[in-house]
C-alpha cells in the first residue's frame, strides 16, 4: 500500500520494510470476503448491493443509506459485492502479567508491535481491522475500518494502555463473540495466564459463531526456559503473593507444568480449528510473523462457510 504514514511508535520504517511481503490470506471463502483475493460467496454483479454495516468515522458519506436512517435514526453504510471485505478484530491482553520483561521489551510492548504489524497487514489488503484491549474488562474498542487512517487510532490506543491486575479471557472472548455480527477473523494476543479450560471455552465460543480464530500465545524467553539461578523473589503480577525461592529447586516442576499447559492449549486449539502460534518475545517480530505464515495449517475450519441469509 502506497499511502503515506507518519512516524509511528509501533510501525517504524524498519518494521514496515520487514513485513512488507507478508499477507494475511484467508484460508477459505467466508461471508463478506471480497471478490478477487478473497473470493466472495455472495452472488451477483459487482455493483449489486450486498449488506449494510454500521457507519464508522472515515467511511464515505456517499454510501450512507438515508432510507435506513429515516427508519432507525442510525447511520449505516451500504456495501456492494465488489466492495465487501473481511473484518478482523485484534484482541490484546493488557493485564499486569503482560508487563513482565527479562530483557528490555516486555510482553506487553512486544504485543503492541505485533498488533500494529498485523493491523497494517490487514489494511494493506484493503480489508477492515479493529482493536480491542482488555484485562478483566474491555478497556478500549475500535470497530473495524478499512481506511489506512485507522492505524493512527490504533497507535494512539496502544500508547495509552494502562495495565491492570487480573484478566478474564473467557468472558472477554464471549462478549466479543456476541458483538460481532458477521463471520470475521479474530486474532488474540495474550500470555493466556488463565486456566486452559477457561481459555478454550472462550475460543470455542468464537469458533461456534463461525469465526476464523488465530492465537498468538506471547511469552517471555525466561518464562519459557526458566534460567534463573541463585535466590529470587517472584512477585505476583496479578495479585498473587510473592514467593522467595531458589529457582533450581523448582525448575523441573515448573517446566513440566508449563509443558503440560502449553500442550493443553495447543491441542485444544487444533481440535477446535483455531490457528495457534507460540511467540517467544526474544525473537524478532518479522521472524515470528514469517514463521507463522509459512507454517500456518490449512483446512482447519472444514467446509467453506456460505453467506447467511
Amino acid at each position: 500500500m502506497s499511502e503515506h504514514l507518519p512516524n509511528l511508535n509501533y510501525l517504524t520504517p524498519e518494521i514496515l520494510h520487514k513485513i512488507g511481503d507478508l499477507e494475511l490470506i484467508a484460508k477459505e471463502a467466508v461471508e463478506g470476503l471480497r471478490a478477487g483475493a478473497h473470493r466472495s460467496r455472495l452472488k451477483g454483479f459487482s455493483t449489486e448491493f450486498a449488506h449494510h454495516r454500521q457507519y464508522a468515522p472515515g467511511d464515505a458519506i456517499r454510501d450512507l443509506d438515508w432510507r435506513v436512517f429515516g427508519r432507525t435514526e442510525r447511520y449505516y453504510t451500504k456495501l456492494y459485492e465488489a466492495e465487501t471485505n473481511f473484518d478482523c478484530y485484534v484482541l490484546m491482553d493488557s493485564s499486569s502479567s503482560m508487563t513482565y520483561a527479562s530483557e528490555k521489551v516486555s510482553k506487553l510492548e512486544y504485543s503492541k508491535y505485533l498488533a500494529a504489524a498485523l493491523s497494517y497487514l490487514v489494511l494493506s489488503q484493503r480489508d477492515s481491522v479493529g482493536l480491542s484491549v482488555f484485562d478483566s474488562e474491555m478497556r478500549a474498542h475500535l470497530p473495524p475500518r478499512s481506511a489506512m487512517s485507522v492505524i493512527l487510532q490504533i497507535e494512539k490506543t496502544l500508547r495509552e494502555i494502562v495495565p491492570q491486575p487480573k484478566t478474564s479471557i473467557a468472558k472477554q472472548l464471549n462478549d466479543i463473540a456476541m458483538q460481532i455480527k458477521r463471520r470475521s477473523y479474530v486474532i488474540l494476543i495474550s500470555d493466556l495466564f488463565a486456566s486452559s479450560d477457561d481459555v478454550m471455552r472462550g475460543l470455542q465460543r468464537l469458533r461456534f459463531s463461525g469465526h476464523n480464530v488465530i492465537v498468538f500465545h506471547t511469552l517471555d524467553a525466561y518464562e519459557l526456559n526458566f534460567p534463573f539461578k541463585g535466590i529470587w523473589r517472584f512477585d505476583g503480577l496479578e495479585g498473587e503473593d510473592e514467593v522467595t525461592t531458589q529457582p533450581e529447586r523448582i525448575r523441573k516442576d515448573y517446566l513440566a507444568n508449563l509443558e503440560k499447559f502449553l500442550e493443553e492449549i495447543k491441542t485444544g486449539c487444533i481440535s477446535s480449528g483455531v490457528d495457534y502460534a507460540l511467540v517467544d518475545t526474544s525473537q524478532p517480530l518479522d521472524f515470528v510473523l514469517s514463521e507463522f505464515f509459512e507454517n500456518r495449517p490449512l483446512n482447519l475450519m472444514g467446509p467453506s462457510v456460505g453467506a447467511r441469509s
